[in-house]
């Protein structure tokens, strides 16, 4: 389960918000890739077998969350193209073609920072790749994306049927989970948040409909910020509205707790993080980020980072 909200309406900054809700740590590593950086699309070994991997060398640096060690779930890249991968039941890569070459899920939201700078650019792509599924710590990576660039471009990106559908332009600002994005959009399409009042019922469940529901009220609302400052916290409070508490008894339905959150500043290419177990925000200013002798990372569980932590990353080995 997780949540995208886009602010590509001020003038301050393309901004995007983004929640991971998952049943255990998905063991996040904030990194920064360098450019020129050669990638194997099954890597690392073990995770998936193909006889045609897609193979390709970096265009742009990145800064990204992974996951597992095993890919890249959010993150931006030097450009301003950022993207955010959440959790879709329904998604189907359909059957294998094995006239192209083949990337796994883990590493596709990875594959398109590292070759695109925008959103356009990244839709072309997708004509030449095949999206693999695979499984991790006994869960599929059924994945949709959502895509963003520094101009506010924006798309969402679902396999049904083993075909990408994709819904591509700056309106499409939100996204959460099941079910599929067009059904999402009909379901809003019947409410009518038109004239907002504190008498007005609004959904207040955390499953994907009242999030995706509620993250377009409140989304509406936003007031003109004065600074950055103020348009990132504005974000940031939708997220931490759209979030699943501690304790919510929501399993059995395949609902869990917010393990973290994320804002992205794509005009300053800066990234803001918030562990939801700890009481610190933490930020990253990409353009300050040495990566000329390889990829740097930090591990968000470190409980002393706190505010800037650009020059807390040290060089990392990475899997992929």
């Amino acid at each position: 389960m997780c949540t995208r909200v886009l602010w590509n309406t001020n003038d301050v900054a393309v901004l995007t918000g983004r929640s991971m809700d998952w049943p255990e740590s998905t063991q996040p590593l904030i990194v920064g890739f360098p450019r020129g950086r050669e990638r194997d699309g099954i890597s690392p070994p073990g995770v998936v077998d193909d006889p045609n991997p897609l193979q390709w060398t970096s265009r742009y640096a990145s800064l990204v969350t992974t996951i597992y060690g095993l890919g890249t779930v959010d993150g931006i890249n030097e450009a301003g193209l950022a993207g955010h991968g959440l959790y879709l039941q329904e998604t189907d890569f359909g059957p294998r073609d094995p006239a192209k070459p083949g990337v796994h899920a883990g590493l596709w939201l990875q594959y398109l920072l590292d070759q695109a700078a925008t959103v356009a650019e990244a839709l072309q792509l997708m004509d030449e790749i095949e999206v693999l599924k695979i499984s991790a710590h006994g869960h599929d990576a059924n994945l949709h994306l959502a895509l963003e660039d520094i101009g506010g471009d924006s798309a969402i990106i679902e396999f049904a049927q083993g075909r990408p559908v994709i819904h591509h332009g700056r309106q499409f600002t939100l996204m959460t989970n099941d079910p599929t994005y067009d059904e999402q959009l009909n379901l809003l399409s019947v409410q009518d948040f038109s004239h907002p009042s504190s008498q007005m019922t609004l959904p207040g469940n955390v499953n994907p409909v009242d999030r995706f529901q509620r993250a377009a009220y409140y989304s509406a609302l936003l007031p003109k910020p004065g600074s950055q400052r103020e348009a990132i916290a504005g974000v940031m409070a939708i997220m931490r509205n759209v979030s699943v508490p501690f304790g919510a008894p929501y399993k059995d339905f395949g609902i869990y707790n917010t393990e973290y959150r994320t804002v992205t500043d794509l005009t300053n290419r800066m990234y803001f993080f918030e562990l939801t177990t700890s009481p610190n925000v933490i930020w990253v200013e990409m353009d300050r980020l040495t990566l000329d002798n390889g990829p740097v990372a930090i591990d968000p569980y470190d409980e002393t980072l706190v505010g800037d932590v650009t020059d807390r990353f040290a060089p990392r080995e990475m899997p992929f």
